[in-house]
């Protein structure tokens, strides 16, 4: 009799625990580029840091990438996929984000990405473009945590680093952003909360190269359609 009790009461508390962390996962994407309160930062982010690149309003930190995993560091790669040249692919899984080349080649990035049942994916494009842009929370955000800030200026510390892609679906912004970070061990990770992020000196290179308008396809699975 009390063995069964016990499973019993074991059984309504998992149901509990469920119950909670449902709720939590179908809040979380709300939050698509806010990343501080959802990942454990690292002890000394400074380490990771080797200068400066010049930049307005404020200059960019160089980050030493000889602490990434090398599939991850800016460079040009053979590309033999279908895409246009001009166009960015997202690989989820990968961590990388590729700009199409013109001659049989891409440049690719190392990226961090949403975590599992997070992330995002589907064909979108460039709608606008930001330099040093402003955050500012979406009004489902702000409804679930009342006390965040109604806007974050850009600079340093703002979450969209240095740049950011805004991707849009016709006329529609569908919130979610190819930016940069000030989590530069993040880069490789499936931490965010669905955005795509880089190195500030990464998304300020791609940002140079892709015009408003530019295609942008984000892959899961070996698939960008649902």
């Amino acid at each position: 009799m009390m063995t069964r009790l016990t499973n019993a009461m074991r059984r309504m508390a998992w149901s509990r625990i469920r119950g909670v962390l449902l709720v939590l996962t179908a809040a979380a994407p709300m939050a698509a580029c806010q990343t501080r309160p959802m990942q454990v930062a690292q002890d000394d982010d400074s380490a990771w840091y080797i200068g400066t690149k010049a930049d307005k309003p404020f200059d960019i930190p160089l980050v030493d990438t000889e602490r990434l995993d090398p599939k991850y560091r800016r460079q040009q790669v053979s590309y033999n996929g279908p895409e246009q040249p001009g166009t960015i692919v997202v690989d989820i899984d990968k961590r990388q984000l590729l700009l199409v080349q013109a001659d049989g080649t891409a440049m690719q990035y190392g990226v961090g990405v949403g975590k599992a049942g997070f992330s995002w994916k589907g064909e979108a494009r460039v709608g606008r473009k930001g330099v040093w842009p402003d955050w500012s929370p979406t009004t489902t955000m702000v409804s679930l945590n009342p006390d965040l800030p109604r806007l974050r200026k850009g600079g340093l510390d703002n979450p969209l680093g240095a740049r950011a892609l805004y991707l849009y679906q016709g006329h529609r912004d569908i919130l979610f952003r190819i930016h940069g970070t000030n989590e530069p061990w993040s880069i490789g990770e499936q931490l965010s909360s669905g955005c795509v992020r880089m190195l500030n000196e990464d998304i300020a290179d791609l940002y140079e190269r892709v015009p408003v308008g530019t295609r942008v396809l984000v892959k899961r699975n070996g698939k960008y359609r649902v």
